[in-house]
């Protein structure tokens, strides 16, 4: 499974074209996708219209949405803050954390065009789905 994070949902959903979400249009048909909970939180509370909601709703929740909480995965996100910290990176939010966290101990593709995953992709492992050959 690949997991989509907010940054690429909500340009989709905004019909915006960039490398991320034309590589989702993609995929969409013929790839496993997922979408985590605190993501599909972020979305739907960023929606304008009961419209939008719907739309947004129906269309995360056909996917595989994963649970990030947990005692492990928290321990590994304040791991990998304080690790990117050590080498002078701030991670500016809580939730990119736990999502790279989660990502790097399933060792699951993310998809996201928000530069603050870079360091979690050049430090500690996570793996863009950009970077999986083939796919595009």
């Amino acid at each position: 499974m690949i997991l989509v994070d907010s940054s690429v949902w909500i340009d989709f959903l905004n019909a915006r074209e960039t490398p991320q979400t034309m590589w989702l249009k993609h995929a969409l048909p013929r790839l496993s996708l997922g979408t985590a909970d605190l993501v599909l939180a972020e979305v739907l509370q960023g929606t304008r219209t009961d419209r939008d909601f719907t739309l947004a709703r129906n269309l995360l929740t056909t996917l595989d949405v994963v649970t990030l909480g947990g005692a492990d995965i928290a321990i590994a996100a304040a791991t990998h803050y304080r690790q990117l910290r050590t080498l002078g990176i701030t991670v500016r939010r809580t939730i990119d954390a736990l999502i790279a966290a989660y990502c790097i101990r399933a060792n699951c593709p993310l998809l996201f065009s928000d530069r603050d995953f870079d360091p979690f992709v050049q430090h500690l492992g996570l793996r863009s789905a950009l970077d999986i050959p083939g796919v595009n």
